[in-house]
């Protein structure tokens, strides 16, 4: 048996003004008339029936949650009172899920990432999963092949030892490794034994309840009674104890510690679709590179990205962001995107 966890508790600041702490990019339609969310569930539906389905996120999200995944059934709502990082979020959805699927396998998924192949992407988490069946103390995660000397994500390392699961090899993690420069990324391109590490990952759920109990002694035992309680009561009871939890990534806490952990390279399409760049991927283009909504009319611009309700001129300017909301105008220069994070955090409380 699989289990899906989505988790959808982020809050999306890189795509600020359009993503905002109201609604974050999972809940958004940025590529196409689908949500990220509602894309990943019709997605993930194709392996695995909408009742073993759950969605981890935030108590502000639980009511956009239910307008757009109206199937869902409530019981599969995990909420986390505040966001204490992954693996107190993995340890109290694992926990959750084992109430009603004792003995099943669970694939973690993040909400807003975009995969062009779905039915190879099945396919391996198939193949995923099969392999846990067999190796029970195994975790697996999906390594995507590079094909950039990107700087934005994390790589996996991979080990020369393979093992072959129906048509597919997986491989054993030699090791997680951080964000490179950019200088590192090409080498890890060019070594070629570096995947990108997408953040999903698969296991069986008494594996992973154990490793939390071996290496967050302090997690387990804050949420460990959540299995035995009245449907009722358990969350008033996750209310009250979440923030005794430790606040630490699953990467940190458990991959890097674990020597059990194995990697299928992939080639589905994927991207995390964490920044406006990613957007300009996978949009469609006037004759010179320009991303636009129906407002924008270009002279002499090239390769801006324009998402305004009013109708716009862009004149002699090249690589830009704009994007208009009902609250702000933001502009950013395509090489600085990744600021515009940090630029949103100085404003004042008072414009804001």
């Amino acid at each position: 048996m699989l289990c899906a966890l989505i988790m959808a508790g982020g809050k999306g600041t890189r795509f600020w003004p359009l993503s905002t702490e109201e609604r974050p990019k999972q809940f958004l339609e940025l590529l196409g008339n689908k949500t990220m969310i509602q894309m990943t569930v019709d997605r993930i539906e194709k392996l695995i029936p909408i009742e073993r389905i759950f969605i981890s996120t935030g108590e502000k999200y639980i009511d956009l949650v239910k307008e757009q995944l109206p199937n869902l059934p409530y019981r599969n709502i995990i909420v986390e009172p505040e966001g204490r990082n992954t693996a107190p979020c993995i340890a109290l959805s694992s926990l959750v899920i084992s109430r009603y699927y004792k003995d099943t396998n669970i694939v973690v998924l993040p909400s807003d990432h975009l995969i062009g192949e779905e039915d190879n992407f099945i396919d391996i988490l198939s193949v995923a999963s099969k392999f846990v069946d067999e190796n029970e103390d195994a975790i697996v995660t999906l390594g995507m092949e590079p094909n950039r000397p990107e700087t934005g994500y994390g790589y996996i390392k991979v080990g020369n030892e393979f093992f072959n699961c129906d048509y597919r090899r997986v491989y054993d993690v030699e090791s997680f490794v951080e964000k490179p420069n950019y200088e590192k990324a090409k080498q890890y391109l060019e070594e070629g034994n570096y995947l990108w590490n997408g953040g999903m990952f698969l296991w069986k759920v008494e594996n992973i309840l154990n490793l939390v109990k071996k290496f967050l002694p302090f997690t387990y035992d804050a949420l460990k009674e959540i299995i035995t309680l009245e449907e009722d009561k358990v969350q008033e009871y996750i209310n009250q104890n979440y923030h005794k939890t430790d606040n630490i990534s699953v990467d940190y806490a458990i991959m890097e510690r674990y020597n059990k952990i194995f990697v299928v390279p992939c080639n589905f399409g994927w991207d995390d679709v964490g920044n406006w760049t990613s957007i300009d991927r996978y949009s469609n283009k006037d004759f010179n590179g320009n991303v636009f909504n129906a407002n924008g009319y270009p002279f002499n611009s090239n390769n801006n990205i324009v998402l305004t309700k009013k109708k716009i001129l862009l004149n002699n300017i090249n690589d830009l962001i704009i994007v208009e909301t009902d609250d702000y105008i933001m502009i950013s220069s395509k090489k600085h995107e990744q600021e515009i994070k940090i630029a949103k955090e100085h404003l004042s409380n008072e414009v804001i």
